[in-house]
């Protein structure tokens, strides 16, 4: 099968930092679906590991990424009891295994929920890994709960795990979603997301913030470079709230500051049921499912921004050079394998 990969971390400009290459294809597992990829999207997670940051999957010496992929199901494993072949899918995957820069792909069923009927491979592609992600930190890190009162603040609200976590907050919570974003695209984007507030992260997020909440947010997904607001944050939180974080912060937190409102910290990694084989891995399926029925009411819209479709390696290339720029927004998607 063909499939894009690399053998060495290289820039993205560098033509080898991703190339075409023809591997053996996988075979399925006892609990696996064997997928024939439709699309993918790109994530920062795929440009970290090819520049030399993050785990791969141990003993691979061609390296094929990728973690979010909408396609159809053409076989199954012997024990695999929610899928059948001619089933369409998406699904993010475990970041041990090969990924999704492929035109066939083994995911296991438990990670794996239906495509939304009324969105393209395209449109549904941009979804399932920051779908987990702003998901688990919500509802899974934090407990909010439907009936909860209060606000929440989005740090990078037109990035790709902001975009969907803005809809999540505003069709499944009682919460005031303030986003943040610095550019007019990116805040009329969060607008279009359906954000109440959108205010500038490129000024003090404080004084801002209780503007619009005196007595301060509730909660918080700190989404983007966490310690050049973490002061501001903290400053504009509720005592007894909660932060979540998803990337590693480029200086250590002073985590006493949280003492005196007696803040929660909350770190998420959407890939640890996968990775642990955890007992509640299926509820990574069951969420997309959900997400799914959403997205067919007309509650939840693809995040899906740019298209570089086909899925060819100079496109790959191009798309982990958007996402590297750090002035993407939504997702960066790519559909179709060239003949």
């Amino acid at each position: 099968m063909k499939a894009i990969s690399y053998y060495q971390p290289l820039p993205s400009s560098d033509p080898q930092s991703l190339v075409e290459v023809n591997v053996t294809a996988p075979v399925p597992g006892p609990r696996d679906l064997l997928v024939e990829v439709r699309a993918i999207s790109v994530n920062p997670v795929d440009t970290k590991i090819r520049s030399g940051g993050g785990p791969v999957a141990p003993g691979q010496a061609l390296k094929i990424l990728g973690w979010d992929a909408a396609g159809v199901v053409k076989q199954v494993g012997a024990e695999v009891r929610h899928f059948a072949p001619g089933d369409e899918v998406y699904y993010a995957g475990a970041v041990d295994c090969p990924g999704s820069y492929a035109e066939l792909q083994c995911v296991d069923e438990r990670l794996v929920g239906r495509k939304p009927k009324t969105l393209s491979f395209v449109q549904a592609a941009a979804l399932p890994l920051t779908t987990i992600t702003a998901w688990e930190m919500m509802f899974d890190r934090m407990r909010i709960d439907p009936g909860d009162h209060g606000a929440i603040l989005i740090v990078g609200g037109a990035g790709g795990v902001g975009s969907i976590a803005i809809q999540l907050a505003r069709q499944l919570t009682g919460l005031t979603v303030i986003a943040t974003a610095s550019r007019p695209e990116t805040q009329d984007w969060c607008r279009q997301m359906g954000a109440h507030h959108v205010i500038d992260h490129g000024q003090p997020l404080a004084a801002q913030i209780k503007a619009i909440v005196p007595e301060g947010v509730t909660h918080v997904l700190a989404l983007t470079r966490t310690e050049d607001h973490y002061d501001e944050i903290i400053e504009a939180m509720a005592p007894q709230s909660a932060i979540a974080l998803i990337e590693n912060p480029a200086r250590p937190l002073e985590l006493t500051k949280l003492k005196p409102k007696s803040i929660s910290l909350h770190w998420e990694f959407m890939f640890t049921r996968a990775r642990y084989q955890t007992k509640d891995m299926h509820k990574q399926g069951e969420l997309l499912n959900q997400v799914s029925r959403l997205a067919d009411a007309g509650q939840i819209q693809t995040t899906l921004k740019t298209d570089l479709s086909p899925i060819t390696a100079p496109n790959l290339r191009q798309a982990h050079a958007l996402i590297e720029s750090g002035r993407s927004i939504g997702k960066v998607v790519l559909a179709g394998f060239e003949a």
